[in-house]
C-alpha cells in the first residue's frame, strides 16, 4: 500500500520547483524577446494574446453547438455556430491590433524614502495615429492605470508603487500593459523592461546635534564674528579694551564702564562629517546624515558633506538638498 503522505510530500515539493524553473527559464526567454529600453514599440512580435475565462466559456459553447447542429443536422444551427466563430475571430484581430502600434516611453522616476511610494512617469504614445481604447498598465504590486488614446497622439501616465526597505536604485521589474478591448474575450499583453529606477535615499534617523551643528541660531545663514562692521551693542570695559571703544556719553550719565562692540556677519556653513558619529555602522551613520541634511535645509542653513570618496561644498537649496541626498543614497552602491 503507497503511502499517501509521502505521495503528497513529493507533489508538493515537486511542483513548486517546476513553476520556478518554467518562470526562469520563460523571464531568460523574454529577456532576450524584449530586452531593457527607455522606449518600446509594440508589433506583433512583442505582444502575446490567450483567452479569458469568458473566451474560454465562449469556445466551449460554440463546441458545443457545432455538435448539435452535426448531431441534427440543422443549417440553421451551423450558421448561427460559424458567425459567432467569426465573431471571435474578428475579435481577436481586433484585441492584438489595439497595442500594436503603442509607442511606451519612460520618462522619470520620483525620489523616495524607504517605505514611502514613488511614483514613475510614462508616456504612451499612437506612433501610427491611431486609436488605442482601454488600455491598462500595471507593475507587479501596484496599482491599475487605465487609459486610453482617442482622439490625442500622446498621454503621461503615472503610476504609483511602494519602494523596498533598502537604500539605492530600486527597480521596479517589467510594466505589464494589457488590452481586452472589444469584447472582453481575449487579453492581449505585454511585458516592458523600460529601465527606469527610482532613487531610495537612507532612512532618516533622529540623532543630538553632532559638534559645529545647531538649529537655533535665527541668524540662519550669518554667524556673528568679532569685527568692525556692524554694531552689535554694549559690554563691560575690560582692561586692555582701546579707548575709542570707551561709551563716554554712558560714563557721563552715571553709567558704569563700558565699551561699544561691532560685529562682521561671516557665512554660517555647517559640515556634515562621516566621523561626527563614531561607533555607528555604516547604513546608521548615513541615517543620521539624511537626518540632519533635512533639518539643515529646513532651518535655511548652509551645509557641506564629507564621506569617504566624496566631498561637496556648503550650499543650500532644493538642488543642493538632492545631491546631498543622492550621494547619501548611493555611497558604496553602483552610480547610474
Amino acid at each position: 500500500m503507497k503511502n499517501p503522505g509521502l505521495t503528497g510530500r513529493l507533489f508538493g515539493g515537486l511542483l513548486p520547483k517546476t513553476r520556478l524553473r518554467f518562470q526562469a527559464r520563460f523571464a531568460r526567454w523574454l529577456e532576450q524577446r524584449l530586452p531593457p529600453s527607455r522606449s518600446v514599440t509594440l508589433n506583433q512580435r512583442r505582444v502575446f494574446i490567450l483567452p479569458t475565462a469568458t473566451g474560454v466559456f465562449f469556445g466551449a459553447c460554440l463546441l458545443v453547438m457545432l455538435l448539435a447542429a452535426i448531431n441534427f443536422q440543422s443549417n440553421l444551427s451551423y450558421g448561427l455556430t460559424f458567425l459567432l466563430a467569426t465573431v471571435f475571430i474578428v475579435a481577436t484581430v481586433h484585441t492584438c491590433s489595439n497595442l500594436t502600434g503603442l509607442t511606451l516611453q519612460g520618462v522619470h522616476a520620483r525620489p523616495a524614502f524607504p517605505g514611502q511610494q514613488t511614483e514613475f512617469e510614462i508616456l504612451a504614445e499612437s506612433a501610427s495615429g491611431r486609436e488605442h481604447v482601454g488600455l491598462a498598465f500595471h507593475w507587479p504590486g501596484s496599482s491599475e492605470v487605465q487609459a486610453s488614446l482617442v482622439g490625442q497622439q500622446r498621454q503621461r501616465l503615472h503610476l504609483h508603487l511602494p519602494v523596498g526597505q533598502r537604500r539605492g536604485w530600486y527597480r521596479p521589474g517589467r510594466l505589464v500593459v494589457e488590452s481586452r478591448y472589444p469584447l472582453g474575450l481575449l487579453r492581449c499583453w505585454s511585458q516592458l523592461d523600460l529601465d527606469l529606477a527610482a532613487l531610495v535615499y537612507p532612512r532618516p534617523l533622529p540623532s543630538p546635534p553632532p559638534e559645529g551643528v545647531s538649529t537655533a541660531d535665527p541668524e540662519g545663514s550669518s554667524l556673528p564674528q568679532p569685527g568692525n562692521d556692524d554694531f552689535y551693542g554694549f559690554r563691560n570695559y575690560q582692561q586692555g579694551d582701546p579707548l575709542r571703544r570707551v561709551y563716554w556719553k554712558g560714563l557721563a550719565r552715571g553709567r558704569t564702564l563700558q565699551v561699544t562692540q561691532y560685529v562682521t556677519h561671516t557665512d554660517r556653513s555647517a559640515w556634515l562629517d562621516w566621523d561626527m558619529f563614531p561607533g555607528a555602522g555604516i547604513e546608521q551613520r548615513l541615517s543620521h546624515l539624511c537626518y540632519w541634511v533635512l533639518e539643515l535645509e529646513r532651518s535655511g542653513e548652509e551645509y557641506g558633506l564629507r564621506i569617504p570618496g566624496i566631498s561637496i561644498a556648503p550650499g543650500h537649496g532644493d538642488a543642493h538638498r538632492d545631491r546631498v541626498l543622492r550621494a547619501l543614497a548611493l555611497y558604496g552602491e553602483e552610480q547610474v
